[in-house]
């Protein structure tokens, strides 16, 4: 089966300055960020994959992208809404720029959780990342679970829940610091009949993503 992840798109404009963006910042995407939806689509039907499902946390952001990344590919179920792809609460950072942060909290702390996925301690973020690594877990085994080769998925989610996808589909092995997925870029991964992953392409605009590779096989299950 083909499993497709994708960030949400922008939400600011180009006047804006950024904040962290959390579970309690629910904000709508910009008109870029409505259109980088679309484009997720567009690439999604252009590779000629046809979805079974589409799943998508409860924010305004990540709802309103899978809703029109469905309509670009003519997707015609629902989009099933998941509680364990709900962004990250990042606590005290949230709604906060980089800038207000680093006067507290230092550019260090900043820099490890872009770079290493390492979360600041005593910001108050959660859920814990032993529970975001097991919602993680949890939503790959279920949308995985049949193995059907012609079954085809897209999972959109935030950039924080992202990071705990990236090893179950990269490996163990594979950089910590290539986890971040940038708004509107997607991810693809083949899993096999016997569980194999073929991670195909990872923080991939969508005319760059890989979604085309024949089925993955031997190996086992991440």
């Amino acid at each position: 089966m083909l499993l497709i992840l994708a960030r949400h798109g922008n939400t600011f404009g180009p006047e804006d300055t950024p904040v962290w963006v959390g579970a309690n910042e629910d904000l709508p995407l910009t008109e870029q960020g409505l259109e980088q939806s679309r484009e997720i689509g567009r690439a999604i039907r252009s590779a000629g994959v046809v979805l079974d499902r589409i799943l998508a946390g409860p924010l305004k952001r990540t709802r309103t992208g899978a809703r029109l990344a469905g309509e670009s590919c003519g997707f015609t179920g629902e989009v099933e809404i998941d509680e364990r792809l709900r962004e990250i609460d990042y606590g005290v950072w949230g709604g906060k720029s980089d800038a207000e942060i680093a006067e507290t909290w230092g550019e260090a702390a900043i820099r490890d959780w872009r770079e290493r996925s390492i979360p600041p301690s005593g910001a108050g973020w959660s859920p814990s990342p032993s529970t975001l690594r097991d919602n993680a877990r949890a939503v790959f085994k279920s949308v995985t679970r049949e193995r059907d080769p012609d079954a085809a998925v897209l999972v959109v989610t935030s950039n924080g829940v992202l990071r705990y996808f990236h090893r179950l589909l990269a490996g163990d092995d594979a950089p910590v610091g290539d986890a971040k997925v940038r708004t509107g870029h997607m991810c693809a991964a083949r899993i096999g009949e016997d569980g194999a992953v073929e991670l195909l392409s990872w923080n991939a605009a969508p005319d760059a993503v890989r979604l085309d590779a024949a089925p993955a096989g031997g190996g086992g299950a991440p």
